[in-house]
């Protein structure tokens, strides 16, 4: 585990501003003048490794990004879901569709998925540390990276991002 001080601290050193951490998941929120977020990823991550001696993976969303996953889900306006149990798989590209075709979709009931574009939006009605449908499963199927978030973390971390945008 590594402190998120020393997160912060390392951030800096990278030129990064407004830096912010939000619980001890690796959310960092920040500053930045390149918009380039695989620039950005590639950067950070040399740096953990060159400071941790291990590889980290690192996704960077803009606050833009964020909102539009957070604006798709396509299960919030269901009555019957608790947004308790929503959680947001960011992945590292695009999935091949091709890859996405192999995954059966009624096969991990109740728990539910829909991939759009780089999110892939859960539903585990008995909880995510029980799902199958975790980011090692779909790292093996669609061969990419991948980090979650529940929909509260989620939304806290646009808030911030979009507090440190104004």
């Amino acid at each position: 585990m590594i402190k998120m001080d020393v997160v912060r601290q390392l951030y800096s050193e990278l030129g990064f501003s407004d830096i912010q951490t939000f619980i001890q998941s690796g959310n960092v929120i920040f500053s930045s003048i390149s918009s380039n977020t695989n620039q950005l990823e590639g950067a950070i991550s040399k740096e953990l490794h060159d400071n941790f001696g291990f590889d980290i993976p690192v996704l960077v969303l803009t606050p833009e990004e964020l909102k539009t996953a957070l604006n798709n889900n396509p299960f919030i306006n269901d009555p019957i879901k608790d947004p308790a149990f929503m959680h947001l798989t960011f992945l590292s590209n695009l999935p091949d569709r091709s890859l996405i075709e192999k995954i059966p979709s009624n096969f991990f009931l109740p728990d539910e998925y829909f991939i759009s574009g780089k999110t892939i939006y859960l539903y585990c009605p008995h909880g995510y540390g029980k799902t199958k449908l975790n980011n090692s499963f779909f790292e093996n199927k669609l061969k990419l990276t991948a980090t979650t978030r529940n929909l509260n973390t989620s939304n806290e971390l646009l808030k911030l991002a979009e507090k440190i945008s104004q």
